[in-house]
Parts: C-alpha cells; sequence; structure tokens
C-alpha cells in the first residue's frame, strides 16, 4: 500500500515555497553557485528550515527547476510536430538556447551535472524526444551522418559559454554561435572528423567532473 506523503503546515509550506522562489530567482540573477545560507537569509529564514526542506543542495535545485523538464519535452514534442526534419531540431535548440541566455542557473544545469539529482522521467522522455529529432534529421539528409545525442552537448556547452562571456555586451551574441554551430551540423557542410564521438558513460563523467 502507498505511503501517503503528510502535508506540510502552512507555515512550512510558505516557508518551503519562499525558499524555492528565492532560490530561483538567485539563481537566475548569479548562476547556481549561490550558497545555501545566502539563499535561507535572503528568503528570511533559518539555515536550519532550509535544510530541513531540502538536506542537499541538489535537492534544492531539483526543486527549482523541476518544471524545465516539462518544458524540453514540450518544445521536443513542437519541434518533431514541424513537418521539415532540419526546422524542427533547429527550433528546438533555438528554444534551448533562449531559455540558457534567459536564466544563468539554467545554463549552468545544462552544463555539468549536480550531485544528487538523478535523471527524472521527465529527463529521460526529453532524451528520447531529442534522440528522434536527431534520427529524423538524420533520415532526411539534412544532418550530417556522424552526428551523435553527445555531439548536442558541445552546442549546449558551448552556448553556455558564450552567454556567460557575452551577457553583459552583448545579451544576443548567443544567436550567433549557434547559426556557426548549426552550419557545422549540415550535411552539406561535413568533412571527415578528427575524432570519434563521445560514448554516453563518457559524457555522463565529463558533466559530473564539471559539477565537483
Amino acid at each position: 500500500m502507498p505511503t501517503r506523503t503528510k502535508p506540510l503546515r502552512k507555515d512550512a509550506q510558505r516557508n518551503r515555497d519562499s525558499l524555492i522562489a528565492t532560490a530561483r530567482q538567485l539563481y537566475a540573477a548569479r548562476g547556481l553557485d549561490v550558497s545555501l545560507d545566502e539563499i535561507a537569509r535572503t528568503a528570511k529564514v533559518s539555515s536550519g528550515t532550509l535544510y530541513n526542506h531540502f538536506p542537499g543542495r541538489g535537492d534544492l535545485i531539483e526543486a527549482v527547476f523541476a518544471d524545465r523538464a516539462a518544458t524540453v519535452v514540450r518544445i521536443a514534442e513542437q519541434a518533431l510536430a514541424m513537418d521539415d526534419a532540419w526546422k524542427g531540431l533547429v527550433h528546438f535548440l533555438e528554444r534551448i538556447c533562449e531559455l540558457q541566455a534567459a536564466d544563468r542557473g539554467y545554463n549552468d544545469l545544462l552544463s555539468r551535472r549536480v550531485p544528487q539529482t538523478p535523471p527524472t522521467e521527465g529527463h529521460r522522455r526529453g532524451y528520447e524526444l531529442m534522440s528522434r529529432l536527431i534520427d529524423r534529421a538524420h533520415e532526411s539528409g539534412a544532418l550530417r551522418e556522424d552526428v551523435t545525442l553527445e555531439d548536442m552537448a558541445f552546442v549546449t556547452w558551448g552556448t553556455a559559454r558564450t552567454v556567460e562571456a557575452t551577457s553583459g555586451v552583448r545579451p544576443q551574441a548567443w544567436r550567433r554561435h549557434l547559426a556557426l554551430m548549426l552550419d557545422g551540423l549540415r550535411a552539406e557542410a561535413a568533412h571527415p572528423l578528427p575524432e570519434p564521438p563521445l560514448r554516453p558513460g563518457e559524457l555522463a563523467d565529463l558533466m559530473r567532473d564539471c559539477a565537483s
């Protein structure tokens, strides 16, 4: 028989909601390195209260960005509904990069794996749809044949660094970076690549190293 989660008291729920809202605002402005103690102070609760609700940094980050996986799934479904496979892939990548540019916390999240945040069903669904976008673009002949799902990490990593470097001077510079990356993904521009693609396990290790 499933265990029922006891509802929080109203004051406890207010504290939890305040912590999530505060963390979302601070992460969006400054990235994921904001300390938990600062989040608690800004939310006007004690550090103990924060840790009661979120025992680790990963727990708070997971709560703050819980809706992002659903957003990615929705964007991918929109892209798959487009008749042109290449335009669908471009639409997906542009929308994801827009999310990165608008939120430094999410920008950080896409470029590293945060400890204690295992993939959720929403994340797995997002990866499945991304694989379908890539397969469809391959089948159409628009995407170079040697591009893999793991290669898409280079798009998000590159955008992450571009956003960090240019946001204070040219907030839309990432669009130029993305356009250059997209041209490199086109089948008609393909030349043999000097290195094989990252394996899924290698990509996971790299993201874990970036988070440490």
